[in-house]
């Protein structure tokens, strides 16, 4: 999971290889439920959830466009409780994703609440 991360992330990283493993290990898979996606036995994506708040839904850039983003989607809607999540304002192509699954644009901010100083969308799913 680690090694998508970054390649997947369009901001430059805050930390090292080493600490998105830490990241990963201790937080993502410690503090979340956590789903993957593989093609020919190599993982190719991963979506992190927990209480209504999909946190990170990551697909390598090489298997973007093949459905592994909808399909990690799934298990987070699964209960058809209303959702909630954050993406970046300039991530023009997870703003796409979202919004063609019906995901309604909430709240917009100036990129003080995040480390990396980046407006960020918060977009809300409702069954």
């Amino acid at each position: 999971m680690a090694a998508i991360h970054r390649p997947t992330s369009f901001l430059p990283p805050l930390g090292s290889a080493g600490e998105d493993l830490q990241f990963v290990r201790e937080r993502l898979i410690g503090e979340n439920e956590v789903w993957l996606a593989e093609a020919d036995g190599e993982v190719v994506g991963y979506i992190a959830f927990n209480d209504g708040w999909p946190s990170h839904l990551m697909v390598h850039p090489d298997h973007q466009g093949r459905g592994h983003g909808a399909t990690l989607l799934e298990p987070a809607i699964a209960d058809g409780r209303a959702r909630q999540l954050w993406t970046y304002e300039k991530n023009t192509r997870a703003r796409r994703f979202y919004e063609g699954r019906g995901w309604e644009l909430m709240e917009l901010t100036d990129g003080q609440g995040n480390e990396h100083g980046e407006p960020e969308v918060r977009y809300a799913w409702r069954p």
